[in-house]
């Protein structure tokens, strides 16, 4: 069994969802929500598949000053069993730069939601790395979480170990010029991490610069098996209790 921890399945993204979906019989993926409009369409898929689980949030750039409302949405639709965290949130320092101060004032609206809901929050960090740990650091407790598509070095990770957290790794690790990820995914051990893909971005090897989709996650966990030397089994074994574990799963 595999489990794509983090995909984006929206219908803009996708003219063969059906197809996208049947190539993971078998395994299971967490559909993860970042607007409104994201959301709806991860309770939607949720409730239709039973190898689809969800998380729904509201991402850093798409935070605008009335976002109650969102918020709103998220904790009326918490409580959905197939619904297993809140994400994808975060900060993201890249694209929004005038509103960090908006971005980390949801952020903790919105750990403080997913703690009121004992919920694994999925975390968005993009040239916030310090300020992501700050947070998390003064608000997250002992709630879980996983910083999705990890992309700092292995100092900061061996910090962020701290907390109840895994480290998502998708197709990047794959790239030529990722020795920075290859280094932590070296380091850190099986039990930190989790596959993900990112779909439909972030594509792997072999099929970089074409569309990603959660059949893809095999080729993350061929490289991790590579990199650390171990068997391909072990890799989904493990990340698979991972995720279980990380996110309750009901499997």
């Amino acid at each position: 069994m595999i489990i794509d921890t983090h995909c984006h399945l929206d219908i803009k993204d996708y003219d063969n969802l059906e197809e996208v979906i049947k190539n993971m019989e078998g395994n299971y993926m967490i559909a993860s929500g970042y607007n409104l409009e994201s959301n709806k369409h991860v309770i939607e898929l949720v409730n239709k598949y039973d190898n689809i689980f969800g998380t729904i949030g509201l991402h850093p750039s798409d935070v605008t000053e009335d976002y109650e409302s969102d918020l709103l949405f998220i904790e009326s639709n918490i409580n959905n069993p197939k619904i297993v965290g809140v994400g994808e949130i975060g900060l993201d320092y890249y694209w929004e730069k005038d509103n960090k101060e908006l971005q980390k004032e949801v952020f903790i609206k919105q750990i403080e939601l997913a703690r009121k809901y004992n919920k694994t929050i999925v975390i968005h960090s993009r040239e916030a790395i310090l300020d992501t740990y700050n947070i998390l650091d003064e608000y997250l407790g002992n709630n879980k979480a996983v910083l999705h598509c990890y992309s700092s070095n292995i100092e900061m990770a061996k910090r962020f170990k701290k907390f109840n957290i895994k480290f998502g790794i998708g197709g990047v690790l794959t790239f030529k010029n990722s020795s920075k990820l290859k280094e932590v995914v070296k380091e850190l051990d099986l039990s930190d991490l989790l596959l993900e893909t990112d779909s439909p971005y972030l594509t792997p090897e072999p099929y970089r610069g074409k569309k990603n989709e959660p059949s893809y996650t095999k080729y993350v966990a061929e490289a991790i098996a590579k990199i650390k030397e171990v068997e391909y089994e072990e890799v989904l074994e493990i990340t698979t209790q991972n995720a279980i574990s990380q996110f309750d799963l009901n499997i």
